[in-house]
């Protein structure tokens, strides 16, 4: 259990970091775990579409048009065609989002990834391992 209490302290100080960004940039909590779904998405060669970032979000249709419609007006995403089919409608992640997540977030990960240097390739692998089957324990089928 105390690796549960341990992992439950690190997830309510990301979601504080998260909710202090969101205040911060005048964006909903939402609008944030949208974004970084869409990162991910980017990172990971995904295809993101609304549709697509509704399901991760749990959002129905009409809720996630608002947020996109918010996340583009405020210059965060944009909507381009997909060039392998011109129906489907791709979200992006601009620029200017990525500038503001990392001056907020660089320093933490920065430390993160200071702590990370303290542990050796197989105690990374075995972290690595056991948050994606916290992932998949906890309902996401698509973990990393």
């Amino acid at each position: 259990m105390r690796l549960v209490h341990l992992l439950r302290a690190v997830t309510v100080e990301f979601d504080l970091l998260g909710a202090e960004f969101a205040a911060r940039e005048g964006l909903h909590p939402t609008d944030v775990r949208a974004l970084v779904h869409l990162l991910d998405a980017a990172r990971d060669g995904t295809r993101a579409t609304p549709g697509w970032l509704g399901e991760r979000l749990r959002l129905n249709s009409a809720g996630t048009t608002a947020l996109v419609d918010r996340l583009e007006r405020l210059g965060l995403v944009r909507r381009e065609r997909d060039t392998e089919d011109r129906r489907r409608v791709l979200l992006r992640v601009e620029e200017r989002a990525v500038e503001l997540g990392w001056a907020f977030f660089g320093p933490v990960i920065g430390g993160v990834v200071t702590v990370a240097e303290g542990f050796g390739p197989d105690e990374l692998e075995t972290v690595r391992r056991f948050l994606a089957s916290v992932l998949e324990a906890t309902g996401r089928t698509d973990a990393p």
